[in-house]
């Protein structure tokens, strides 16, 4: 219903043959391109405001180039840089193109090393100079780099501080370009350590760049520069003289998936985009798991690394109910499950009366919740009937047997996306009037004055939709209740590791606990937040407290949706409307493997997180003149 950005997504290839092999099985060299597009293409969710590919070409001469990348911006990026990269191959002629050798030697991004990126800004800074892969240029081979990730980190400043305190000097106060340098550093430091090695072994000349290659150990540069990383992250990286690598944050946050068989290695942020690309099982896909980093040398050699011991296990539960592909197979089944849990507090609000109720969803992605809602209705309903069954005792009247038996869940598809309007043609109240027309109904699916509708949606995060669209054109069905249906919790604090929520003050949950705050003449409560937070300003990190939690302490989940449905339901609405929300408990009984939810519990699996909640509390309210 409201779009979130996503966190960003990343793809990598690793050829494990001569690209003369995969000509003469595949018919053509351009396997490992091919492959990367599928996984980036496979991921166009993951990041439509641009995206940008790397290559790397193994033993290229002195001379020659052997480093490549391209970018692009736009929701067609994709389809843009590998149009881009075919137009290098437009005036080559048949043989050429068939001809693996002659690409290997002349053509740009004939490589063996491959790494793609998706990107949707997690900071609010657009522009070519933003988008993934960033290059770090070197005369040395084995000190030139290429750097992409979906990650957000919290302490950008400490490592900043850390950088330039040893003569750095990154282009931008950005994270990507500080961890470019950063990584870049370390990884010259290893070049050099390996240099003085050689040296000292009677090396000289090629001899010498040749040895440092086939001794250069990139966990060495993780272990050295990650330590003190302090979010989300899969970072991955290209070097020039063919290492290939991914590092997956300690907590678990944000994920990635690998696969590897005799000819191909791939790394993906979604374990379905694999299967599909490679056609293969899920078993035959592994999890790059907390703190680990895959790693592939020039050879193509493959080793796992434990680069950061393991933390408090943190997987993002928000993948599971919103960001990735449903056609993983765990991920589908949780997003059914997330349905099901949801069932008791629907009858509540229904008052069990089945009969008169219409259950539907909200396009597109609430889709399988709802698949999962009508399962667990149908399990109750049949239970029903097996008691109303049982009631009639052993010589049950016909039509008192049919009549229970007719008893079924009705569903519709009552809501329709019907087009992308373009709301930025117009300002102001026009502008709103467009955006209510964003979904449609169909008309004649409830009977007027007599159905409840129940509606499902995966998350409600500002509530903009709710009151500007989707709360009115429902009521235009004239149902007597509307009960819109969050397959996950409330959403109350902002994501800091990669995700592009709304900022504090623009959460329907802490409007709506602001609002009784305020409205229940307890603005101390507010008061003693804000004291206690800006009491920890300068703290160390993880000695902060999270005192935002204290402006939901004194109401109960129920009461902050009431309140929601006072600020959201438009003016003139004549249906009863309420929102029910999924519980913390519910999502962890549905996604078990991932209990990564600060989002709806405030509970930061990392000292940053705590940190810049409360400097958005205490920026919020110096702002505001609610004190």
């Amino acid at each position: 219903m409201e779009p979130l950005k996503h966190e960003c997504g990343v793809a990598m290839v690793r050829l494990l043959r001569p690209l003369e092999y995969y000509q003469q099985k595949y018919g053509t060299w351009m396997y490992g391109l091919n492959k990367l597009y599928l996984l980036m293409e496979k991921q166009h969710n993951r990041g439509q405001e641009g995206a940008g590919l790397a290559c790397v070409k193994l033993q290229a001469a002195p001379g020659e180039e052997y480093m490549f990348r391209e970018r692009a911006l736009g929701s067609g990026a994709i389809s843009d840089i590998f149009a881009a990269v075919h137009e290098n191959f437009r005036d080559m002629s048949q043989d050429q193109l068939h001809d693996a050798e002659f690409a290997k030697k002349c053509l740009p991004f004939a490589g063996e090393l491959y790494m793609g990126h998706l990107r949707y800004s997690t900071t609010g800074k657009s522009g070519i100079q933003y988008v993934h892969p960033f290059l770090r240029r070197n005369n040395w081979r084995a000190k030139n780099l290429a750097l992409c990730g979906n990650f957000n980190m919290t302490n950008v400043d400490e490592v900043f501080a850390e950088i330039t305190a040893v003569g750095q000097h990154p282009r931008r106060y950005a994270d990507t370009y500080i961890m470019l340098e950063q990584v870049g550093h370390r990884l010259d430091r290893e070049v050099e350590r390996l240099y003085r090695i050689c040296e000292k072994e009677g090396l000289s000349g090629m001899d010498i760049t040749y040895a440092i290659e086939e001794r250069i150990d990139i966990a060495n540069v993780l272990k050295s520069s990650s330590s003190k990383w302090d979010g989300g992250y899969v970072i991955c990286g290209l070097t020039g003289s063919g290492e290939s690598f991914a590092v997956r944050d300690p907590w678990g946050i944000r994920p990635a998936f690998w696969y590897m068989d005799d000819e191909i290695m791939l790394l993906a942020s979604e374990r379905p985009v694999i299967q599909t690309a490679m056609n293969v099982p899920a078993e035959s896909i592994h999890e790059l798991q907390p703190g680990q980093s895959v790693l592939v040398d020039k050879h193509g050699a493959l080793r796992i690394e434990q680069i950061n011991a393991p933390r408090n296990y943190a997987s993002c539960s928000f993948e599971r109910i919103y960001f990735s592909r449903g056609s993983d197979m765990d991920i589908y089944r949780e997003r059914k499950k997330l349905g099901e849990t949801l069932v008791p507090a629907i009858l509540k609000a229904v008052d069990n009366d089945i009969e008169n109720t219409v259950i539907s969803f909200v396009p597109n992605t609430a889709e399988v919740a709802f698949y999962g809602m009508l399962e667990g209705l149908d399990n109750y309903l049949n239970e029903l009937k097996v008691q109303q069954i049982e009631a009639l005792g052993h010589n049950p009247d016909h039509d008192e047997l049919e009549k229970i038996l007719s008893m079924r869940i009705r569903s519709e598809k009552v809501a329709i996306k019907d087009i992308k309007l373009r709301t930025f043609i117009a300002e102001g109240n026009s502008r709103n009037d467009l955006a209510a027309h964003v979904y449609d109904v169909t008309y004649g699916s409830l009977r007027r004055g007599v159905d409840n509708l129940v509606i499902i949606d995966d998350s409600i995060v500002r509530g903009t939709t709710l009151k500007q669209s989707i709360i009115g054109i429902l009521d235009r069905l004239g149902p007597k209740k509307i009960v819109i249906v969050s397959s996950s919790p409330q959403v109350r604090y902002p994501d800091y590791y990669g995700i592009d929520m709304a900022s504090l003050d623009q959460f329907i949950a802490f409007k709506a606990a602001m609002s009784l705050l305020v409205r229940k003449g307890m603005t101390d409560v507010i008061k003693e937040a804000y004291l206690k937070s800006k009491a920890q300003v300068g703290r160390r990190p993880e000695e902060i407290v999270n005192y935002v939690k204290e402006i939901y302490a004194p109401f109960s989940d129920e009461e902050i949706s009431a309140e929601m449905v006072r600020l959201l339901t438009p003016e003139g609405t004549s249906a009863e409307v309420e929102i029910v929300y999924q519980t913390v408990e519910g999502l962890h009984e549905a996604c078990p493997g991932h209990p990564g939810d600060w989002y709806f519990s405030g509970d930061y699996p990392t000292p940053g997180g705590n940190r810049l909640v409360n400097l958005a509390f205490i920026e919020y309210i110096e702002n505001t003149d609610i004190l």
